[in-house]
């Protein structure tokens, strides 16, 4: 095993493999990792033939969340402010990519770490798989990790975790929709790759313009979502991959771009 924070994988199809790679300090999103993952995402998103991103980790823990002891180092309320703001724009930067992005979670998420998997598009999880936001334990409300959770949850059991730090199982965190499958630890691998593989399947221009139309219009109200979403379905009908998928559909054949 490389000794690198941050393994950054590439297959043939266009699958971007991210495996935070320090189990020891359960990958927690250090200073360091922060700016491996900002670089790796920005490699993803210079790479025309991306077609998926799973974020994948070594050991026990999936992501605890950021670095406490760096973070005591310096008590300092501008060094603060800018470490969550880089976070921030971190979560930001998987939302900006025209391509889906899968959390493969094989243990404990916490605080900043289940953030992450709240802030991914798509989530897998092992059934022994654990996710928190205790930052409240330590007096530390997980406010930066609140309005990704907030947008998984219905608002009352995403700030019973805030305010209580409780943990939720795999189960419970699909049941409650912040992951979208659950599956035996020796099964994790497998069940990712069914997933991706039917993103594969799809045109990858259609899942870039129906991943960002549905952030966009999430965030307004209803009539400017329905505008958005009809300029958006027009354009995307007009597009070559749209016309062909229709075509093909009436012909009773499979598309060109199908794989």
């Amino acid at each position: 095993m490389t000794d690198a924070l941050l393994l950054h994988r590439r297959d043939a199809r266009g699958v971007h493999t991210l495996t935070l790679n320090h189990p020891k300090a359960f990958n927690v999103l250090s200073e360091a990792m922060l700016a491996a993952l900002k670089q790796a995402l920005a490699e993803v998103a210079a790479d025309p033939q991306a077609r998926v991103v799973v974020i994948a980790a070594e050991g026990r823990a999936f992501c605890a969340g950021h670095d406490l002891k760096e973070m005591k180092a310096r008590p300092e309320q501008a060094y603060y402010q800018d470490l969550f703001l880089r976070c921030s724009r971190l979560m930001l930067s998987i939302r900006a990519l025209d391509v889906p992005v899968i959390a493969r979670v094989q243990g404990l998420a916490t605080a900043a770490g289940c953030q992450l998997v709240a802030q991914c598009d798509l989530a897998v999880a092992a059934d022994t798989a654990t996710f928190g936001v205790n930052g409240i334990d330590v007096g530390l409300f997980c406010a930066t990790p609140s309005v990704a959770l907030s947008r998984n949850l219905l608002p009352k059991p995403a700030l019973e975790m805030l305010l209580t730090g409780d943990f939720i199982s795999a189960d419970e965190a699909r049941q409650r929709g912040l992951v979208n499958r659950v599956v035996p630890i020796d099964g994790l691998d497998a069940e990712v790759e069914r997933l991706v593989g039917r993103l594969l399947a799809k045109p990858r221009e259609a899942i870039a313009v129906g991943k960002q139309l549905f952030y966009r219009q999430l965030e307004t109200g209803i009539e400017s979502a329905y505008q958005l979403a009809g300029q958006t379905m027009a354009c995307n009908m007009a597009h070559p991959v749209a016309q062909e998928g229709v075509q093909a559909f009436i012909d009773k054949r499979a598309p060109s771009w199908r794989t």
